[in-house]
């Protein structure tokens, strides 16, 4: 790409993400490549900066979060009996992802640079090679094993369609997770995440998938007008909050916010039954996971179009929802942070 043309695309991105002046080539050329070779990087990322180690006990992690999930769910007093055992047939059939996947797609040994091309002309032929792929797939047997993100990204997933979970390497770094920080760190960081993402599998969008995330109604009628109700009171719980001189659309955010206090409550749950547990830390590290910063034009156009509500929100209204909290620092009914019993939430 032309050096014109590369500040041009950079102009509305620079502008709302608060940066001057035009991104370096070096970085620009960075992100061209990992953009290409995004699953062998992840591998090559996610064994140096995580290891196998830390990827064992991750996945130790999600067992037991899993388990109290299910415990969860046994003690749950508004589902029948069957709608409970579908929910937890999704836990028992959904796929965990941790790190870096295992082997790299054979999709990779079709990538050869030609050194007597050009830039443009490489990179048009392997996106050819990508789409070609892509339309292969239609004609080979699903393969639930693949990731739909790489091992240096800073996220998390639940895909519906697939029931799995994905958590890359690079988000399993500190404050997150660190095998040297203490449970109550990990559980209130990583922890925290992984519930989150389990309870997408039972959030209004999940909610609609099986076990095999087939689009299909594993609820009882009675029981998917009871979760309709309690997801209307999330939905009012956030609808209208000021944020940045503007309002938060409660409807828009609200299948996060079910994912949000679900996991943290799972999260605590199972960092409670832990030795050691320090509710304090857990509930600092739970915060560190919201810092930010952004600036004012990209905090308006989030509000109008992400699905999440805006991190400083996320990370205290979903606490209020918690009865630990109040008792872990002490708070009363004139502190700030205090919210009556009666209007805590959890649907999970």
């Amino acid at each position: 790409m032309d050096e014109p043309s590369r500040q041009i695309i950079s102009q509305y991105r620079n502008e709302l993400l608060g940066i001057n002046g035009v991104e370096k080539r070096e970085k620009y050329a960075c992100r061209l490549t990992t953009s290409l070779f995004s699953e062998p990087i992840g591998i090559y990322y996610g064994k140096k900066y995580f290891g196998e180690d830390a990827k064992k006990n991750v996945h130790g992690m999600v067992k037991k979060i899993i388990n109290t999930y299910k415990k969860r769910l046994m003690k749950n007093e508004w589902l029948s009996e069957d709608t409970r055992k579908n929910a937890i047939l999704k836990l028992d059939k959904m796929v965990v992802k941790v790190g870096y996947p295992e082997k790299i797609d054979p999709l990779y040994d079709r990538f050869i640079i030609n050194n007597e091309e050009t830039l443009y002309e490489n990179v048009r032929r392997l996106r050819g090679i990508e789409v070609q792929n892509m339309f292969e797939q239609y004609h080979r047997p699903f393969d639930r094993s693949k990731w739909n993100m790489s091992g240096y990204e800073v996220n998390a997933s639940y895909n519906p369609s697939t029931n799995d979970i994905t958590f890359p390497a690079a988000i399993l770094q500190r404050p997150f997770y660190d095998l040297k920080q203490t449970v109550s760190q990990n559980y209130g960081g990583i922890g925290s995440v992984i519930a989150h993402e389990i309870s997408h599998a039972f959030d209004n969008n999940g909610a609609n998938f099986d076990e095999l995330g087939n689009m299909k109604n594993w609820w009882t009628q009675r029981d998917y007008k009871r979760f309709q109700s309690l997801t209307q009171k999330m939905i009012d719980q956030f609808d209208g909050i000021s944020y940045m001189g503007r309002k938060v659309n409660g409807a828009l955010v609200v299948n996060e916010n079910i994912a949000d206090v679900g996991g943290l409550a799972c999260a605590l749950e199972v960092a409670k039954s832990e030795p050691n547990f320090n509710c304090k830390v857990f509930f600092v590290n739970w915060a560190l996971n919201w810092r930010i910063k952004s600036t004012k034009q990209i905090n308006e156009m989030l509000l109008s179009v992400d699905v999440h509500s805006p991190a400083p929100l996320r990370c205290n209204i979903i606490a209020q929802d918690m009865d630990d909290l109040y008792k872990a620092f002490d708070i009363k009914k004139t502190d700030g942070m205090w919210l009556d019993k009666t209007q805590r939430l959890n649907i999970w």
